[in-house]
């Protein structure tokens, strides 16, 4: 089953970044039409991953309880049809909404992903598997922007979102008549689905913390950089959708090769040392970046490769990142990967958004919101790291098969 069972997850896992960045080359003509401000319009992509974060601890337990299988099924449906109402919003507010039920559907295929590799594989393998599945995702940042921008310059950025709706039916037919059932039969299961002891043993363990707030940060800076970085190449360089588009692929392709290399990576460093050399890429694109914008380069073309740089390495880190720290974050919850995973994904996505939404009350320019959000988490973390005394948060313990 092993063998058959990654590529399904790979297909049904791009539900989420195919609602993140089809349609980022529209962001600016979105704004224009609904006529609302750029933050209003980079809220579609906070409101987005903040429902996904947030019905994780809904639809974690429900995952447990029920099966990966009904749930996965529950969560294409809705992406459809949210998708459909994002395409005839004529209202922002409706768009927003659609915005929000379309992040609830992303998070029930992404805790049955998750979860279906910690009960299909090893904490060992699924280190690797996390990181193939993280390759995966990151195709999608490499070639969605391209066709969601020749899809809005022909049909408009409705478009975008009957597309989305296309493939969730696709993905529909596949998962009805292929997908097993995963679920454990050791698994967690019985008592009232939403009590504190249900979560409790999750939330208590510190090595799930620390690993979860590594993930968060990740995803936090990611989030700034993807939600920045139309408005600022687009709206502020006044770069073309389709130049924008073919910036942020390559980039895409960058990070493609970083995830499809981390499982090399993992096993030549280890997941701790790993996670280490990935928070020092985020410190170190930090002080790129600040090297660039000192320079102030004069030609919009030239300042908008000198600011997608040193997010290259942004995206490589991130790729080493999320795969080792996932692993180890559900490592000891063997019993419980739904509610683990769960909870993994409330920390990491709707922590990022909040981290997202609270640079964007700043006055911050795109390049600097995405430094100060990729060296601060980073630093603090690594601090944690240097410190003896902290060694039961982040040392690589046994893992619980």
């Amino acid at each position: 089953m092993q063998r058959n069972l990654l590529p399904m997850l790979m297909t049904m896992v791009l539900l989420s970044p195919l609602a993140i960045d089809i349609f980022l080359p529209s962001l600016p003509t979105m704004a224009n039409e609904f006529s609302v401000s750029n933050s209003d319009v980079q809220s579609t992509l906070i409101l987005f991953l903040f429902a996904m974060g947030v019905g994780q601890i809904i639809i974690g337990p429900l995952a447990d309880r029920f099966g990966r299988r009904p749930v996965a099924l529950f969560g294409i449906v809705l992406y459809g049809l949210s998708s459909l109402l994002a395409a005839m919003a004529q209202q922002f507010e409706v768009l927003q909404l659609a915005r929000v039920l379309q992040g609830l559907a992303a998070c029930s295929t992404s805790i049955v992903v998750f979860s279906a590799v910690r009960d299909c594989y090893s904490v060992k393998d699924g280190a690797k598997i996390y990181s193939y599945l993280n390759g995966a995702i990151c195709v999608i940042p490499a070639l969605a922007p391209t066709l969601g921008g020749v899809l809005a310059l022909h049909f408009g950025w409705r478009s975008t979102f009957f597309f989305m709706t296309a493939y969730a039916v696709l993905i529909l037919f596949m998962v009805a008549f292929r997908f097993p059932e995963t679920r454990p039969e050791n698994t967690v299961s019985d008592g009232a689905l939403y009590r504190w002891a249900r979560y409790k043993p999750v939330l208590m363990d510190r090595h799930f913390l620390f690993y979860a707030i590594c993930c968060m940060t990740g995803m936090g800076a990611i989030l700034t950089y993807v939600s920045y970085a139309p408005v600022w190449l687009i709206g502020h360089l006044g770069l073309s959708e389709l130049s924008f588009s073919g910036l942020f692929g390559v980039n895409a392709l960058i990070n493609i090769a970083a995830c499809f290399g981390a499982p090399w990576v993992i096993k030549k460093l280890g997941n701790r040392t790993t996670v280490i050399w990935a928070l020092s890429l985020f410190i170190l694109s930090a002080l790129l970046q600040l090297a660039v914008q000192m320079a102030a380069i004069s030609s919009p073309l030239l300042a908008g490769i000198g600011f997608m740089l040193p997010m290259a390495l942004l995206c490589i880190g991130f790729a080493f990142l999320l795969g080792p720290a996932t692993s180890m974050a559900l490592s000891g919850f063997g019993e419980r990967a739904g509610t683990a995973a769960a909870m993994l994904g409330f920390i990491q996505m709707s922590g990022a958004s909040l981290l997202a939404a609270l640079i964007q009350q700043t006055p911050l320019s795109a390049p600097y919101a995405a430094m100060v959000v990729m060296a601060g988490g980073a630093t603090v973390l690594l601090a944690v790291m240097k410190m003896k005394r902290m060694n039961a948060w982040h040392v690589e313990r046994m893992a619980h098969d």
